[in-house]
């Protein structure tokens, strides 16, 4: 591996440190305060600048997310609520809705609160707030290298309706600053299931400030509002008390891409590092097959100031509206389908 500038073997580190984690490795623990209480969080260190904190009781999302210290997502101001204090209904979500690096929508519902075929849904369906079981948190050699990986499976189900299965693993390695995140969604029930799929990727100060700019895929991209501009969906800007929310869909053109991948990356040139070349970028990743559609949320308000990059299988207008279109995703008993997503952080 490649760790501080220079290359080791397992040996060479081991005689070096009293036990991994002194450079980097996962450590488990609980919340302990207010409505957080009782929340479980997995900590990863890659030991080259990477850390991010794995929510087991929400869904094995992540929580926040830091580079050399420095924070890369957008906390919520709710926090790390505990998912008891989850209420489906309408746009409740809102009050429990953690933010940070991710914050995964679905299993059947994205999006604004509707009625489906006599269902209430409600905004952004349950997976980010129910826990994970089967959860296995390992850092294990592989040669020279230490790989560093978390395990579990999160079931959204209910008795006479959708039996929905997501099996996710979060994977590192000690020396990269790279996050890998390999899904699987499967139809366990008996009859067909609608599926929508949206990963909210939460980037917040000071990765985001007036000097950041956006690369997005090439292909079309519009205001979900007709009457908002396009102009400046590619750059940030300072807070405004003000600012009126917008919300952009991409889909991305995909001819010529043999790897079926699309990306999109940040850029500021004016990172706070302590040391060395302050610009970074930070890229993310996905199978661009089975998540064809990017929404972009674009909020510099004051007080919450995030930017949403958002591959979805869907838009954000809700089931009712999705399967009005004809273009809702429907899972047949047993079929299964997989989604792969990877974050990195890189100089400039």
């Amino acid at each position: 591996m490649r760790l501080y500038g220079e290359k080791w073997t397992r040996r060479e580190l081991e005689a070096r440190v009293g036990r991994i984690e002194q450079v980097g490795g996962i450590r488990r623990f609980q919340l302990s305060e207010g409505t957080e209480a009782g929340t479980e969080q997995i900590q990863v260190r890659t030991g080259a600048g990477l850390c991010y904190y794995v929510s087991a009781s929400r869904g094995l999302d992540i929580s926040l997310a830091e580079y050399a210290g420095v924070p890369l997502s957008w906390q919520s101001p709710n926090g790390d609520v505990h998912p008891a204090y989850f209420d489906a209904r309408g746009v409740e979500w809102l009050r429990t809705a953690a933010g940070g690096l991710l914050m995964t929508c679905g299993l059947t519902q994205v999006g604004s609160p509707c009625e489906d075929e006599g269902e209430a849904c409600g905004q952004h369906g349950r997976i980010h707030h129910l826990p994970a079981r089967q959860v296995s948190a390992e850092g294990n050699w592989h040669g020279d290298d230490y790989e560093m990986r978390i395990r579990g499976v999160v079931e959204e189900s209910s008795i006479f309706g959708h039996q929905l299965c997501l099996t996710r693993e979060i994977c590192s390695r000690l020396g990269d600053n790279r996050i890998v995140i390999r899904d699987r969604v499967e139809n366990r029930g008996f009859k067909p299931s609608p599926h929508m799929m949206l990963y909210h990727f939460n980037f917040g100060f000071p990765l985001m400030d007036e000097h950041t700019t956006i690369s997005f895929p090439n292909g079309q991209v519009r205001a979900r509002e007709s009457e908002l501009p396009l102009e400046g969906y590619d750059t940030f800007q300072e807070p405004g008390v003000n600012y009126r929310e917008r919300v952009y869909y991409h889909t991305p053109d995909m001819a010529g891409r043999q790897d079926g991948k699309a990306s999109v990356v940040i850029r500021n040139p004016n990172f706070p590092l302590n040391a060395g070349n302050p610009g970074i970028e930070v890229a993310l990743t996905w199978s661009a097959d089975t998540l064809p559609r990017l929404v972009q949320w674009k909020m510099p308000g004051a007080g919450t100031y995030v930017l949403g990059i958002e591959p979805a299988n869907c838009w954000v207008e809700g089931r009712a509206a999705e399967r009005e279109r004809g273009s809702l995703v429907t899972l047949e008993p047993g079929e299964s389908v997989r989604y792969e997503l990877a974050l990195e952080i890189r100089g400039i």
